[in-house]
């Protein structure tokens, strides 16, 4: 049975539509690829969907999703809206000959189960379920302490926890903290970030 979920999902294109609307009782909305870029209306179509219910976006994890994610944080109210992740997964979907241009699987190749986690884990609010209780939150600085911003170091750093994490390799340091402080609570964060940093100094 479809999850009932209160906030409009924001999509690529209708191949994502069909895949989510498998899953989760939602209004779903297609950006139609790049053609959101100049079209008005359908950008303030999306404002009032994010000022009266909400927006979740969910764009593939490949660069032009993140064109497309950038575009819309730039656009949209940021507080009236929740981003959700897919991880990075090598292959290509069904109806396609060849694999996409780096590789992955989009929105539509998901499984019901990495839709739903990616969701969950963007704060969407589920019918019959409470949000989680917040804490005290992840910052820049953290990142920093942890050599994960500002260090020359700092974006191998990265790339290697996004991977550990499941994350998308194209969030940069801004990216990452808006992702964790969805996915995680700082102090969870704080152990994850450190373990990793452990392995690294055991691997030389």
């Amino acid at each position: 049975m479809a999850k009932k979920i209160r906030e409009v999902i924001v999509v690529e294109g209708r191949y994502d539509k069909n895949a989510l609307s498998q899953v989760v009782d939602a209004t779903i909305v297609t950006l139609n690829g790049f053609a959101v870029f100049n079209n008005k209306e359908k950008l303030e179509f999306l404002r009032r969907l994010a000022e009266k219910q909400g927006l979740i976006v969910l764009t593939d994890s490949d660069g032009a999703g993140f064109v497309l994610r950038n575009y819309l944080k730039g656009a949209l109210p940021k507080d009236r809206v929740k981003q959700a992740y897919i991880p990075d997964i090598r292959g290509k979907e069904r109806r396609k000959r060849t694999p996409g241009k780096e590789g992955k699987l989009g929105v539509e190749g998901m499984t019901p189960a990495v839709l739903l986690d990616a969701l969950r884990r963007a704060g969407a609010t589920f019918e019959d379920e409470s949000a989680s209780s917040g804490g005290e939150p992840l910052t820049k600085a953290d990142l920093y302490a942890l050599g994960l911003s500002g260090g020359p170091d700092s974006a191998a750093k990265r790339r290697r926890l996004l991977k550990r994490l499941d994350l998308p390799e194209h969030l940069n340091a801004n990216g990452l903290l808006e992702a964790a402080s969805l996915l995680y609570d700082r102090e969870t964060f704080l152990k994850l970030a450190a373990s990793e940093d452990e392995k690294t100094m055991d691997f030389r």
